[in-house]
């Protein structure tokens, strides 16, 4: 009953398979891997974008921040939403790769940015030689909130930007979630929709550590090489990263993943609505569940060894619980049982 991050599970057995096929002999390093070049040809042709540039890195923030100061200038702001990751929980990790570019929150519901709250904060942004200049805009699906944006939603927010000549960045730590939520596909949910850079999250969906960094602009991609490289994100022993993400693409592997944490998020979802004493706070669109579950309920289930997060409110009874590829319908249901009481 483990609700607490879907980054706290296990590794799927295809992935350690995989890794343990690259342990064998010697192979080039730092991305010559011929591993890496199979994980670059199934990325391209995934998102019908033949020219894009495709590089590994080990953490989410690496790839969040990393991609960030490749398309910002220190001078400009990165719009997003009041929640997001890297508002949040990146520790400063943006502006410090950037060189100091100021992160400008934009509210909307459900985690969503508002197209109306994004047209003024770029209204009142670069109006003079003393603030920021507009910089870019940053996206995240599947949000902080759970919620997923379509790709007419993340369309109408990167025509907005687009307008002020701005690049379009898409934090998809759980990408693969809101593919299978949506029913886009990988072009229809980031380049055909405005994006112009995506993080493409793997350790959330059953990955030992490992993300990847999308630029469909080949013209970019000299410069996020040098950044990750200066920045201490280029993997000499990289076969290991290229590895787990093509074994994670191969089949569609990733997708099932992805499918069966959704499908668990939704049976959670369905279940804690069902409880009198309970209600959930954000629309269930993925594998996240933000609910309101009342002190009795959390400690019964805590005590019966459940794990998940408290949230600060409002309100003030709010929790995130998050199922993975690993997450068992036994797992849900024990957790409903002890919240129903």
């Amino acid at each position: 009953m483990f609700f607490a991050s879907d980054n706290s599970s296990g590794v799927p057995p295809e992935i350690l398979a995989a890794l343990a096929r690259a342990n064998a002999g010697y192979v080039a390093s730092y991305g010559a891997d011929p591993l890496m070049e199979e994980v670059r040809t199934r990325i391209r042709s995934l998102f019908e974008a033949p020219e894009a540039a495709v590089y590994l890195v080990a953490t989410g923030t690496a790839a969040n921040a990393l991609a960030l100061a490749s398309f910002c200038p220190p001078w400009g702001a990165v719009f997003c939403h009041a929640q997001a990751h890297i508002a949040e929980d990146e520790c400063g990790a943006p502006e410090f790769y950037t060189g100091g570019a100021r992160l400008v929150p934009v509210e909307g519901a459900g985690g969503r940015m508002a197209p109306a709250a994004l047209a003024a904060a770029l209204a009142r942004t670069g109006t003079s030689v003393h603030g920021v200049q507009r910089g870019m805009l940053s996206l995240t699906c599947v949000t902080e909130a759970g919620t997923v944006y379509d790709p007419a939603a993340i369309g109408a927010l990167t025509a907005l930007a687009r307008a002020e000549g701005l690049p379009c960045h898409l934090d998809g730590a759980r990408f693969a979630n809101a593919l299978v939520a949506t029913g886009a596909s990988p072009a229809g949910l980031t380049w055909r929709a405005g994006i112009d850079v995506l993080s493409l999250g793997g350790t959330k969906n059953g990955l030992m550590g490992v993300e990847a960094v999308v630029i469909f602009d080949p013209a970019r991609a000299w410069e996020f090489e040098l950044r990750r490289k200066r920045g201490g994100h280029l993997v000499s022993k990289h076969r290991y990263l290229s590895a787990q993400m093509a074994a994670w693409l191969e089949d569609g592997l990733w997708l099932r993943l992805a499918a069966h944490a959704n499908r668990m998020g939704a049976r959670l979802a369905q279940g804690v609505a069902a409880v009198p004493v309970a209600g959930l706070i954000h629309p269930p669109e993925a594998n996240m569940v933000f609910a309101r579950l009342p002190a009795a309920a959390r400690a019964r289930a805590r005590r019966a060894g459940a794990a998940f997060y408290d949230l600060p409110g409002p309100p003030a009874d709010a929790v995130r619980l998050v199922c993975s590829w690993s997450t068992t319908e036994a797992d849900v249901d024990a957790f409903l049982g002890l919240v129903a009481g």
